[in-house]
């Protein structure tokens, strides 16, 4: 009967941590792009859609499944797609524009 009760409670402890780990998650509306703010930093973190943003980014180009591939490398580490199929690379910051490839090219599309 004992084991059954330290059983019981131990489960309730995990449910109650999972409750409260899940409390501290935040979805915001920010400019139209869906933000969390996690933990007790409150740091913010975009969601985006990389494989949406990316697949109109290179749905132009001469070679869209390499295009597509660094779009969505470039997309996940610095978190921004810039707009249109060509150009505007600027319109995401140094992160994006100063990644290279191993031959010392732009990586991002």
């Amino acid at each position: 009967m004992a084991l059954r009760v330290a059983l019981l409670v131990s489960v309730l402890l995990v449910f109650a941590s999972l409750v409260a780990s899940y409390r501290d998650v935040q979805h915001h509306q920010l400019d139209g792009i869906q933000v969390v703010t996690k933990g007790a930093n409150r740091r913010l973190m975009q969601e985006i859609d990389c494989s949406g943003l990316c697949g109109e980014r290179c749905s132009q180009n001469s070679r869209p499944n390499v295009c597509i591939r660094a779009c969505g490398t470039c997309c996940v580490r610095c978190k921004c797609v810039p707009p249109g199929t060509f150009g505007n690379r600027e319109a995401c910051g140094s992160c994006y524009t100063n990644m290279k490839t191993h031959g010392d090219k732009p990586k991002c599309p």
